[in-house]
């Protein structure tokens, strides 16, 4: 694939098999998927379909059993541990159901934390931080800690701390599956407006179907492969 592929994401063959006892349970066979750079892409299916297990694969937080996942044109596989911590650092955000806020830092610390990590000073990281938190406006609420913020504002502050490293992609996994309809509609909003703006391509999986139906594309995860919706 050359350097100015249109593509971000190119999985090719991908399949992902485990061991359970004697058995084999293949979760993922044989996928193909292409994304484009500030695509929206939603990819649905219910509980245990695979959908995590591809975002993991995606981020390079699990190894394939078989098949290609090139990232930015790498195969995000052949690197080693530590450049692949690199690699997520500059080009990929995550974002969880659950949104894995460092509960001792008040906000605008746990978003310039992937920064911090990075090297740049802790002044300039909590200055982009607050650019961030900002954007999807939380100003107000950038000094306090995770446990004074409600679950939709840990929400978008976990949407800033993916953003705040400026990624290529954003894989969030079930972003909005512990929050109430009101909030998760608020929170897809508000991930739309970022993709439009910022030009991150956005990968989420979900079950909700309403809220996938704000994406761009939609696929449908069943029997480890991947088909349109």
């Amino acid at each position: 694939m050359n350097n100015d592929s249109q593509y971000l994401i190119d999985i090719d063959s991908l399949s992902r098999e485990y061991a359970d006892g004697a058995n084999k349970v293949q979760v993922l066979t044989n996928l193909t998927l292409k994304v484009e750079k500030g695509e929206q892409l939603a990819i649905v299916g219910s509980s245990g379909s695979g959908k995590s297990t591809l975002l993991h694969l995606i981020g390079g937080l699990d190894k394939p059993t078989a098949g290609k996942v090139l990232v930015h044109n790498t195969d995000i596989h052949r690197l080693s541990a530590k450049a692949q911590g690199n690699f997520r650092n500059q080009h990929i955000g995550f974002v969880y159901q659950f949104h894995h806020l460092l509960p001792e830092f008040e906000a605008q610390d746990n978003v310039a934390m992937p920064l911090i990590i990075r090297g740049m000073k802790r002044s300039e990281a909590q200055k982009k931080a607050n650019e961030l938190i900002e954007k999807v406006g939380l100003s107000h609420r950038k000094t306090h800690k995770p446990s004074e913020l409600s679950g939709g504002e840990r929400q978008r502050i976990a949407f800033a701390r993916a953003l705040v490293t400026e990624p290529d992609c954003v894989l969030a996994d079930e972003p909005t599956g512990n929050l109430d309809h009101a909030t998760a509609t608020h929170v897809y909003e508000l991930m739309c407006e970022l993709n439009r703006e910022m030009g991150t391509t956005f990968i989420t999986v979900t079950h909700d179907l309403e809220l996938a139906g704000k994406m761009q594309r939609q696929l449908h995860l069943e029997d480890g492969k991947l088909a349109p919706l």
